[in-house]
Parts: C-alpha cells; sequence; structure tokens
C-alpha cells in the first residue's frame, strides 16, 4: 500500500456522524476501528465546541493520511489554538471539571499527538495493526 491522503472541508458542526464514516470507511475492518472513532471524535468534537465556538460559519479541515504503517488525522479549526500549557495529556485532577477529559482521552486513543504552534490543527496518529 502507497501512501494515500484525502482532505475535508466541513462546516463547524456537532453532527459529526457522517464526516467520521467518512474518514474512517478506508479502515473499517481494523480491530483499531473503536479507539480510532472515540479518539477522533473528540479531536472534532474539540475543534468545533472550542476552536470554532459553535459557530456553523466556520469551517473544519481534516486530513486524512494513510501510510503503510500509520493511520494520521490532521484537524484544523478556524480558532485562536490551544495554548501549550492546555495540551495536557493527563486526567483532570478534579472529575467534575469543565474541561480536559477530551484531550486524556485522544492520548489514550492515539500514539503521537502533535500541535502546530499556533494550537488550532492538531496531528493525531496510531501504527497500523499488523
Amino acid at each position: 500500500m502507497a501512501l494515500r491522503w484525502a482532505d475535508f472541508i466541513t462546516p463547524s458542526t456537532l453532527h459529526l456522524s457522517p464526516l467520521l464514516e467518512l474518514l474512517l470507511e478506508p479502515i473499517n475492518r481494523s480491530p483499531q476501528l473503536g479507539n480510532l472513532q472515540l479518539g477522533l471524535q473528540e479531536v472534532l468534537v474539540n475543534a468545533v465546541r472550542h476552536g470554532n465556538g459553535n459557530d456553523p460559519r466556520k469551517c473544519l479541515r481534516v486530513r486524512r493520511i494513510l501510510t503503510p504503517r500509520w493511520l494520521v488525522f490532521q484537524v484544523q479549526d478556524e480558532g485562536c489554538g490551544v495554548p501549550p500549557q492546555g495540551r495536557c495529556r493527563d486526567l483532570p485532577d478534579q472529575l467534575d471539571a469543565a474541561s480536559g477529559r477530551g484531550l486524556f482521552l485522544i492520548h489514550q486513543c492515539f500514539e503521537d499527538v502533535r500541535w502546530s504552534r499556533r494550537g488550532n490543527r492538531v496531528q493525531v496518529a496510531v501504527r497500523r495493526a499488523a
């Protein structure tokens, strides 16, 4: 399998099922599907809610990159970005904290999580199952 990538631009909405299905379609038989679905949903929800402020006039840009060894997704919103100190991978100390659980889940579902300098684009990746 060679490198394959696809770009998607979609209005910022929490109606994410069609986008998730489209993004995961080439790998829908993978044993990793459940984790990928959960992690990718968290990435997209964070981009819509926190990045784009639930503004349907704003867009999400998503790139799916499939390589022989990796599944990679890049999600970019139109927001100000997550500051470096907000990119925590730990569970919040307070279970009822207003935020932080989504980022924890993202780090649990993906092996590699990288942020753009501005913080409004995140790249998540996982090694393909053998």
